[in-house]
């Protein structure tokens, strides 16, 4: 049987090469993106409570009512947007399965979609599969800022979103008031979606805000907020997710999210409605892992590695142009076989693979394996 494949220019993900070669090599993991350090035990004690519960058996499809009722709450008390838990939210197995069901129920065949590079390596696919037509835009270094005139002059008639991805994966950079206003303005100009990726929307740094879609009046009816409770409740192997939207837009993501996991793991959700009423402790997130950010570059100061500036997320970029002019994905693997240290290599999210000697390095770690990890890059 011949097989053709629909995305053959498509291989393993960079994570999990990363992660396998950490292990083959006995290095200290900083590239993908999880913690190595406990989840709270209380929240443990709830998941194991809702399984001798008995709620165990499949959930709505698009989530517990009483789930979604503290999520809207949350949406309520965080971003000051009243929000429908009924009609305007999907619970979804993580921010991955959100972001593919909202592009495969809005995105049709011809659909031009704007991506800003460098981009999580899921949005690309996923337009594909969907039938459309990925246009990308370079981000401008080294702050990574959004060229609103470049936008503009890429927006078709077949244009028919933009994606956004606030605070950014992998450069750790958040979008302005100014770059909201100006995404308002163009997207009900040409009549866009808005697609808004903001899963490390607790994780931001320096007294500066997050920005989400949901603050501006201009983007909330055109516009899809996906969100990631394993980012927040330091969980990323439960793979909980969720989105918000208008009425008009959630319906039909639901009409793709029922085919594709129909719904999401039931005693996590029992347990996170009872969690979300005891614990405020997501609003001490920024406290959380600005200490580690800090605590990490404070271990590499004197290392040849040049820090990037990192507003959000737990993401630090290096640049190691002042150690080697090969390739960051040489670099990459060098780090990991000769140095132990695992990181990504910043190209392999841009389409055009774009290379300004950068590597990526997940901070979210115990502060030992920091600690370890710093010892060994002062050295780099």
């Amino acid at each position: 049987m011949t097989v053709s494949s629909r995305l053959p220019d498509i291989g393993t993900s960079i994570f999990t090469v990363m992660s396998k070669m950490a292990l083959d090599y006995g290095a200290i993991n900083l590239s993908q993106g999880f913690p190595d350090f406990a989840i709270d035990a209380k929240l443990i004690q709830l998941v194991n409570k809702a399984m001798e519960n008995n709620h165990n058996q499949y959930a709505p499809m698009p989530g517990l009512p009483l789930f979604k009722k503290k999520v809207a709450d949350l949406i309520q008390s965080t971003f000051h947007r009243e929000c429908d838990p009924e009609a305007e939210i999907v619970i979804t197995a993580g921010a991955t399965e959100g972001i593919f069901s909202t592009i495969s129920a809005l995105i049709k065949t011809g659909d031009e979609v704007i991506i800003f590079d460098p981009s999580y390596d899921s949005y690309n696919p996923v337009v594909r599969l969907s039938g459309g037509v990925p246009v990308h835009i370079n981000l401008v270094p080294p702050d990574f800022s959004i060229p609103w005139d470049e936008v503009r002059a890429k927006i078709t008639s077949r244009t028919k979103a933009i994606m956004v991805n606030t605070p950014h994966n992998p450069t750790s950079s958040i979008l302005s008031d100014e770059d909201m206003k100006q995404l308002s303005a163009l997207a009900n100009e040409f009549d866009l979606l808005v697609i808004s990726d903001e899963v490390y929307e607790r994780i931001i740094f320096d007294g500066k805000v997050h920005n989400s879609v949901l603050n501006y009046p201009g983007l909330r009816a055109r516009s899809v907020a996906i969100f990631s409770f394993g980012k927040t409740f330091h969980a990323t192997g439960w793979k909980m997710g969720y989105t918000v939207a208008s009425p008009e837009l959630t319906t039909e993501i639901r009409r793709v999210h029922q085919f594709v996991t129909f719904s999401v793991n039931t005693p996590i959700q029992v347990a996170l409605s009872e969690y979300l009423d005891t614990h405020s402790n997501i609003f001490a997130l920024p406290k959380f892992f600005q200490a580690r950010r800090d605590f990490f570059l404070e271990q590499i100061k004197g290392s040849s590695l040049q820090p990037m500036p990192c507003s959000g997320s737990y993401f630090q970029l290096m640049s190691y142009e002042s150690i080697s002019r090969e390739s960051d994905r040489a670099m990459t693997e060098r780090m990991t076989k000769e140095f132990k240290v695992a990181c990504i290599p910043v190209s392999v999210f841009y389409q055009d693979q774009s290379d300004h000697k950068l590597l990526r390095f997940c901070f979210a770690k115990k502060e030992e394996t920091l600690e370890k990890a710093g010892k060994i890059l002062r050295g780099v």
